[in-house]
């Protein structure tokens, strides 16, 4: 079908952000005495928020006061050094065009601080979104259908008419909870079969395929 609204996720999906993550992640690790991790760890640790994102990052038993000097330390480092490596993936930023002057309207909804998403959006995908949001202390985060919701009423479009698009099972639960179909990439930070084991409704595989599969 063709959808009126289309809800992405950002990390992973519009924006390729390992690097800089992973540089963060590893500076608050070093900065605090502990081992490193690898990109491959921090993919995989990545799509429930940034303090979910260190807590997996420490070693297993890490005291709660380190865990929370590796959080503040990756906050400050990130903050600064967001933009160093992340780009958008090829050729989203002609699709998300092709898709305005369709009349599709678009919004995006992370799990990443709202600051940081916003600031992020500003800078690669200037006057595209017409909704952008990240975590914010008084929404629940994703896979809660909260945001989602809260996007549908601000934009005021009918769930049946949206479909949301994420690379992770979080994204793929979060379309589930909020009852609305989902469309999950595939090059994103988890793989075909993680994303076919979670539920992935619809697969695709390149932009080309994202874009056929939003319009219809």
């Amino acid at each position: 079908m063709s959808y009126k609204l289309a809800i992405f996720d950002l990390d992973g999906t519009i924006l390729d952000t390992i690097d800089d993550l992973a540089d963060a992640v590893n500076h608050a690790l070093t900065e605090n005495s502990l081992p490193t991790r690898t990109v491959a760890e921090v993919r995989s640790f990545v799509g429930n928020g940034m303090r979910l994102l260190i807590e997996r990052s420490v070693p297993e038993g890490t005291d709660t006061a380190v865990t929370d000097a590796v959080f503040e330390e990756y906050k400050t480092y990130y903050k600064a050094h967001s933009t160093v490596k992340t780009r958008p993936y090829d050729g989203i930023c002609d699709m998300l065009t092709s898709l305005r002057a369709r009349g599709v309207k678009l919004a995006v909804l992370s799990n990443k601080a709202d600051p940081s998403v916003k600031e992020l959006c500003k800078l690669y995908f200037p006057g595209i979104f017409d909704y952008v949001a990240g975590e914010k202390p008084s929404v629940a985060r994703k896979p809660a259908p909260d945001a989602v919701n809260a996007i549908l009423d601000e934009l005021g479009f009918d769930r049946a008419d949206s479909v949301y698009i994420g690379d992770s099972d979080v994204d793929i639960e979060t379309a589930r909870n909020a009852e609305m179909d989902c469309i999950s990439v595939t090059w994103g930070f988890r793989d075909e079969k993680a994303l076919t084991e979670a539920g992935a409704m619809t697969l695709a595989h390149t932009v080309s395929e994202l874009e056929y599969a939003i319009l219809g």
